[in-house]
């Protein structure tokens, strides 16, 4: 049986990929964020975390230590089961815990009567938290973006570029949004920052930092979560690709997009922004959704966000916008037309 300790930064790289990762926190902590790819085995539920956290705090710590092995030990050997039977083919193992204290060390020591190697992440997903942030924040990563007023398929083209070889994050994906007040709809189980932090940072780990990496242009915040500030900066900083497109062209994409939703799901989206679009515009979108005339109820709501996103566009520094106009065409014509125009203005 073998239990190695490696720090945070040893696990970030590449000689442990493949390996799976026990999560063995509450499943609220897991929840709340993890380990992209982790398993939660958790040691303890929620309750009985908090029920030993306030003995900890009351009592002290061999107390809470006590009641922590009254609570696993009839448990153990499910626990136990539950990992074999998951990681049976698996000779290595990564255990972590929130400070890669006695949780994880417990787990470890339990795989390993197994035979198989056990590596135990020293500072648990707390110091795994420490690099990832400090990488968000501190590493220079080369971004493009690609910008565009609403409804010109920025996203699919972003996803038709991935597939012809370009390095590409779609942010709305890892935020599980879309943007906008219309982002929720159609999504299932909207990410928190934390999560989206960790996925960002593990899709970043995906590309040579000397390479481009293309990002669709946002606002600070998607839905819920925000862009980490030093991701941000660099996101301003970089050159942008602007999409010109036709406005019955981005209305027909958007009705696309929209039209078979919930017609409430899209009456409660014009509803989040009637303030800034005025009462009356709101009004008279909303009865076009209720009458099933989604053209002009789109078009209502492209006079807000075009506003918007010109102001955005104005802000940015003239000379790192490159401006392209598009002619409606297929998805891979216009992401070879984007890829060719960025290597024509961009030197890697």
């Amino acid at each position: 049986m073998s239990v190695k300790i490696i720090p945070a930064t040893e696990f970030l790289t590449a000689q442990y990929d493949g390996i799976p990762i026990i999560d063995v926190r509450s499943p609220s902590e897991f929840k709340q964020g993890h380990i992209p790819g982790a398993f939660n085995i958790p040691l303890f539920n929620d309750e009985e975390r908090a029920i030993i956290g306030t003995i900890y705090k009351k009592v002290g710590r061999d107390q809470a230590i006590s009641k922590g092995l009254e609570i696993t030990g009839p448990k153990m050997k499910q626990l136990f089961q539950t990992a074999l039977d998951k990681f049976t083919s698996n000779s290595n193992l990564i255990v972590h815990c929130w400070r890669g204290g006695m949780r994880s060390a417990s787990m470890a020591w339990l795989l390993s009567l197994t035979g198989k190697t056990c590596i135990i992440i020293q500072g648990g997903y707390k110091s795994y938290r420490q690099q990832i942030l400090e990488n968000l924040n501190c590493q220079r990563y080369n971004f493009v973006i690609l910008g565009g007023r609403t409804g010109c398929q920025k996203t699919s083209i972003l996803r038709e570029m991935s597939r012809q070889g370009e390095n590409v994050i779609d942010l709305e994906e890892l935020a599980d949004h879309k943007g906008s007040a219309f982002g929720w709809i159609g999504r299932t189980s909207e990410s928190g920052t934390e999560q989206f932090e960790n996925d960002l940072f593990c899709e970043l780990s995906k590309f040579d930092i000397n390479e481009k990496i293309w990002l669709e242009n946002e606002s600070r915040t998607i839905g819920k979560i925000q862009i980490p500030e030093g991701i941000w900066k660099l996101m301003r900083e970089a050159p942008l690709i602007h999409l010109d497109v036709d406005d019955n062209w981005r209305i027909e994409n958007l009705v696309n997009t929209y039209y078979d939703n919930n017609p409430a799901q899209l009456i409660e989206s014009f509803e989040k922004i009637r303030k800034r679009l005025g009462h009356e515009q709101t009004d008279e979108a909303i009865k076009n959704v209720q009458s099933g005339n989604y053209i002009e109820a789109v078009a209502i709501a492209l006079n807000y966000y075009d506003k918007t996103y010109d102001y955005g566009l104005s802000r940015r520094q003239e000379e790192k916008v490159h401006r392209l106009r598009l002619q409606k065409n297929s998805l891979e014509a216009i992401a070879r037309l984007v890829i060719e125009f960025k290597n024509k203005i961009i030197k890697e």
